[in-house]
């Protein structure tokens, strides 16, 4: 009987999922957030609301469950207490039988400041589907847990269950207390790093040209070597027929990894549009900054500095003191286009160039955005991906070393002239399998030999279902974080209306291109809305300084 009635949580997201498209479209059409269009400040462009320059921060491999399941509320054991705000309002979160007799093997149980690196969790297409049971979502032990994950370093096997709270992510949680925190946020699909990025610059898997049997369904190997100059850099090519459900790297690229074991082909190569060509095409200034992009000595301003020959070179320690490379391909979703597609990564002409159209293609080191902020040339629309040991995934990465990087990017934007017309959004790629309690509607269903949500070859059932007949984008995923920080943020704020990873491009869609959509059945036409986190009316919120080693607040102007 139990099992039945979880069963209708299932059936009630797939009939609400019919409700949230026709909301998600009814509510984008021709919207242009109530405040008619912005002129551009010193000739920039016109904007439908105040917000001049949008910066995400894409972080790695977490669920909302993992670092908000028990927000506002901490243990405060670890010598740093957290004492929320007294208005701060409650999350769909870990709270009663959830946490002491949780229908998974295990119970979750709470990480602590010095338990906060970890190792990391399955987080496959195919298996993040069978840990949600058909809506049950409780088979995360058997099908994302990884066994290495065992006593005595953790206490029990089942760490994927597991959860942080504000006595580690002390920052992101100070940052929800004064801005504002989604609850009802998630991957556009199912999957680990490389669809999530795909997700949040073209909201669309599929278009895959080439690429490995591993990593790609319906599309043929690569042959041409990565690196290679794209054919026709700047133009957009029509989609291919494949579909991406995991993690390869991308073919334009001379960082990536080349071949197998065996010698087969292991890179990717997308065609279709990003919102990359959009922006393009509207004249808007736009760029993706990865940690690592550039060699070790570069020095942004100086083309001369960047040694090609060692780009990606670059190598940092967490804080436990292991070593990893600072760039990785696969988490560069540009990288995959032709008409976006930086392969030698060649340095931009001059920090005046940033943002624009140059050798470069939009594609650049993290040394670069700060030098353009710090010019007052922050591009309209920018991308931040940190360096691997700064980017929160588990294995390499850690809360602590991320809060550090994420609190540091923040003061520094907030000390800009340009922030008074700044939003920062913070987001993540995936769940890392990582427990989270709450399934989200089925958008876009899929029956292929790769999904498993609602039974064996089964993500919904009705073909109809499949965005333009694109197999393999089960969706949406796992719920993940999402926070908004800007002056026009809603203060101590959790929003609850549904949204997942391609409501990021629409924002930027509608805030800057006239409400546009990539088409080719991208997800942006049927994502929800990221207006509810943010207020246009009243007096601005103050910044937020956050000691990047704390998190705690410092000061505040």
């Amino acid at each position: 009987m139990a099992r039945n009635r979880l069963l209708l949580v299932l059936v009630a997201a797939v009939a609400i999922a019919g409700v949230s498209v026709a909301v998600a479209q009814a509510s984008t059409k021709g919207r242009s957030h109530h405040h008619g269009r912005h002129g551009g400040q010193g000739g920039g462009p016109a904007t439908a609301t105040p917000i001049k320059h949008l910066v995400v921060i894409f972080q790695e491999n977490v669920s909302f469950d993992h670092y908000f399941g028990t927000y506002p509320n901490a243990t405060n054991q670890d010598g740093s207490p957290f004492h929320a705000l007294t208005d701060t309002p409650t999350v769909n979160g870990l709270s009663g039988s959830l946490l002491t007799d949780n229908p998974n093997l295990f119970n979750p149980q709470r990480l602590s400041h010095s338990q906060a690196v970890t190792c990391d969790q399955d987080h496959g297409y195919t298996a993040e589907q069978q840990a949600f049971d058909m809506g049950l979502m409780d088979k995360f032990v058997q099908f994302t847990g990884v066994s290495s994950c065992s006593p005595p370093e953790f206490g029990e096997p089942g760490l994927v269950m597991d959860y942080y709270d504000g006595n580690t992510v002390t920052g992101l949680w100070n940052y929800a207390q004064h801005y504002a925190l989604s609850d009802n946020f998630y991957g556009t699909n199912f999957g680990p790093s490389t669809p999530g990025a795909i997700n949040v610059s073209a909201t669309n898997t599929f278009g895959v040209i080439c690429g490995p049997a591993s990593a790609v369904t319906g599309a043929p190997p690569c042959t041409a070597a990565p690196g290679g100059t794209p054919a026709t850099p700047g133009t957009v090519q029509p989609q291919g027929p494949g579909t991406l459900y995991s993690d390869a790297d991308p073919n334009y690229d001379v960082c990536s990894a080349t071949e197998d074991k065996n010698g087969a082909a292991t890179t990717i190569q997308f065609d279709g549009k990003n919102v990359g060509d959009l922006l393009d095409q509207a004249g808007i200034t736009w760029g993706w900054f990865e940690g690592g992009f550039a060699s070790p000595g570069y020095v942004p301003g100086k083309p001369s500095t960047d040694d090609l020959s060692k780009v990606c070179t670059g190598t940092h320690d967490n804080v436990a003191g292991v070593s990893d490379d600072d760039y990785s391909p696969h988490h560069e979703p540009f990288q995959y286009y032709a008409s976006t597609a930086n392969p030698t990564h060649r340095p931009p002409t001059s920090i005046a160039m940033i943002g624009h159209q140059d050798q470069a293609n939009h594609q650049y080191d993290l040394r670069d955005f700060f030098a353009a902020a710090d010019h007052g040339d922050l591009p309209a629309v920018s991308y931040l991906k940190a360096a691997e040991y700064q980017d929160g995934h588990a294995g390499y990465s850690d809360p602590l070393d991320e809060q550090r990087w994420l609190t540091s990017t923040i003061n520094h934007l907030e000390r800009l002239p340009s922030w008074k017309s700044t939003a920062v959004v913070i987001a993540y790629d995936d769940s890392d399998g990582w427990y989270d309690h709450q399934i989200g509607p089925i958008i876009t269903q899929s029956q292929t030999s790769l999904d498993a949500l609602t039974g064996a070859g089964m993500c919904g059932s009705d073909a109809s279902r499949v965005p333009s007949g694109q197999q393999a984008r089960c969706g949406v995923g796992p719920r993940l974080p999402l926070l908004v920080i800007s002056p026009f943020a809603r203060r101590n704020f959790v929003d609850n209306t549904f949204t997942d990873q391609a409501s990021i491009v629409q924002f930027i869609e509608d805030n800057w291109l006239g409400g546009e959509r990539i088409g080719g059945g991208a997800a942006d036409a049927m994502a929800g809305t990221l207006d509810h986190l943010f207020s246009f009316g009243g007096r601005p919120a103050g910044p937020l300084f956050l000691n990047p080693s704390t998190g705690e607040p410092e000061r505040r102007r």
